[in-house]
């Protein structure tokens, strides 16, 4: 690689992947200079393993630039490494502490602080964070009580497992924790022996839905479930009465897997946005372009039709903060590519109503044969089997009511969003005709 100004804090970062038989290798070397940041593929795993991202990097050893947007100067596989919103935060406290200047801050940087610590199986080198915690066991209430002091601007100190946890996407308080079986009272930031891997989502008064965020979210997870929509496993974690909340919403990480010896295994993760290189942070997808590009990067139809079923699902529950982020794919050590589990959905109605990724170019309300249109790129062999999909997903939503009452959402909170739904379906019933 080049060599590079001594000036940058973090001039060049060795990325490393752990396979699933917990061997890790190296996957190529990032690398910046004042205005521009290089990855170059390692020869050895150019020969032994599969391209990390098969749209966007080639799959040689020449040095490949990475455009200025929409990732901040990085290639979409590694930005995808890096938190947002409450991860971003997190970090900004932790470069505060070491006395460096937020705009001297670079990307590099940030993957740097994410270290190992991230989602899915990338990691960096060298790291910037400290690995001193591995063994210790934390107070998942007091992580909490923390999260929620933090989010809310009541504290400038973070605790340093918050800091260590908190590198996962998402703008709302939440943790990457690891439980021994059933028991949720104590928690590590770094795996022992036998854990699980779990994504804690914490609750605040200032967020939509207030302190039953995570029962909300539960809810759409069992109303995708009952769909026949793939979801993860997940659990709600009674919460200490100060925290406002009755529960926090725990999901079992489906980038990180139970070997049969007790560890767990890493899997690569890849989000639509890094993928096709599409903004997050602004509409900038289509249900049409992931379907086909789910297609062809799973070399299966059926992931198609995955995808189909789920922009349905958003479509009749009001999730539209299904931006690029919110879909992503995992990678065997093979190379085969799968639709990870449905993640993020929940009651989020947008400030204009509309959806973020749109529906061949409409964002609400999306008339039928724009629908069928979408059926057939999801290569539905008729209309009638595309609408026993339709069917099955109306069914589950209608049904959003009862569980609710079953998870003790107040009676207000369920009439908001009932009330909206209803809206909903009566604005697209006209999918299901014909």
């Amino acid at each position: 690689m080049m060599s590079l100004p001594s000036s940058i804090l973090t001039p060049k970062l060795n990325v490393m992947r752990e396979l699933s038989n917990g061997e890790i290798v190296q996957v190529g070397t990032l690398a910046q200079n004042k205005q521009h940041v290089y990855f170059q593929y390692d020869n050895n795993y150019l020969n032994s393993h599969q391209n990390i991202s098969p749209f966007k990097l080639r799959f040689t050893n020449e040095l490949q630039l990475a455009a200025k947007s929409p990732h901040n100067n990085l290639h979409g596989v590694f930005a995808d490494s890096l938190p947002d919103g409450w991860g971003l935060l997190l970090q900004d406290r932790e470069f505060k502490k070491k006395g460096l200047q937020l705009n001297q801050i670079t990307a590099m940087d940030r993957l740097s602080l994410v270290g190992n610590t991230g989602m899915g199986a990338l990691s960096y080198q060298p790291a910037n964070n400290k690995q001193s915690e591995a063994n210790a066991n934390f107070d998942l209430a007091a992580i909490g009580l923390e999260a929620q002091a933090v989010f809310n601007g009541q504290t400038d100190e973070v605790m340093q497992a918050l800091v260590t946890a908190g590198s996962s996407g998402g703008a709302r308080p939440k943790a990457q924790l690891y439980f021994a079986g059933n028991d949720f009272s104590t928690c590590r930031t770094h795996p022992a022996t036998g854990d699980d891997a779990w994504l804690v989502k914490f609750t605040s008064a200032s967020l939509p839905l207030k302190h039953e965020e995570g029962l909300c979210e539960a809810v759409y997870l069992t109303m995708a479930k009952r769909a026949k929509i793939e979801v993860a496993d997940w659990h709600l974690i009674p919460a200490p009465k100060e925290s406002g909340a009755s529960h926090w919403l725990a999901l079992k990480r489906f980038d990180r897997q139970q070997t049969a010896d007790g560890k767990l295994a890493k899997i690569h993760m890849h989000s639509a946005s890094g993928l096709l290189d599409a903004d997050f942070r602004m509409p900038s997808l289509d249900y049409q372009e992931l379907i086909k590009a789910s297609s062809v990067l799973c070399q299966s139809p059926k992931a198609g039709k995955i995808q189909f079923a789920r922009a349905i699902f958003n479509l009749l529950t009001c999730n539209q903060d299904d931006h690029a982020k919110n879909w992503a794919f995992l990678q065997t050590n093979n190379g085969n590519w799968n639709p990870a589990p449905f993640y993020d959905i929940t009651y989020s109605p947008t400030t204009f109503n509309e959806h973020s990724t749109a529906y061949i170019g409409y964002g609400k309300q999306p008339p039928l044969n724009i629908i069928q249109q979408l059926a057939t790129d999801a290569s539905f062999a008729s209309w009638q089997e595309a609408k026993e999909v339709i069917e099955s997903v109306a069914d589950a939503i209608s049904q959003f009511a009862s569980i609710a009452k079953l998870m003790d959402i107040q009676p207000q909170t369920i009439n908001q969003i009932q009330n909206q739904l209803n809206k909903t379906w009566k604005d697209n019933v006209r999918i299901l005709a014909m």
